[in-house]
């Protein structure tokens, strides 16, 4: 499997393993309206976002440990075409969302509604960029 392409599986399981929880404690656990700050949910925020990078962080160096010479190899022209395809996607999904959460639901919502409602597009629009990225590579590798 090439490095990039663990790098991508890392960043997706990444992904899903820390935000899942979050939005679904967010979900069923909805922080009041008119709270504003409200440190519990900003505290699980955080948590949830330093084990997103300490997740990541040592994936990464496992990777570079285990196979040094892999992680230095430069980015080929199926690298950059998955890269840009997945990236392209994304933000398509990204514009989408922020249409949504910015422009609309300051009408009808407010507070950590929009909040969570923004960080679940940004999560939703990488999850499409990693799995685009690892389903190119498993598709170009059969």
């Amino acid at each position: 499997m090439p490095h990039r392409e663990k790098i991508a599986w890392l960043l997706l399981v990444a992904m899903l393993a820390c935000y899942v929880p979050y939005f679904t404690v967010a979900h069923f656990n909805p922080p009041p309206a008119d709270l504003l700050p409200n440190l519990t949910q900003i505290r699980l925020l955080a948590l949830v976002a330093i084990a997103h990078a300490l997740i990541q962080g040592l994936g990464r160096l496992w990777f570079r440990i285990r196979s040094p010479e892999d992680a230095r190899a430069p980015a080929d022209e199926r690298d950059r075409a998955i890269e840009r395809r997945s990236t392209t996607v994304a933000y398509y999904v990204l514009m989408t969302g922020m249409i949504l959460v910015g422009v609309m639901m300051p009408f009808t919502e407010n507070g950590w509604t929009i909040v969570n409602a923004g960080l679940f597009m940004i999560v939703l629009a990488e999850t499409f960029h990693y799995g685009i990225a690892v389903w190119s590579y498993r598709r170009s590798a059969a």
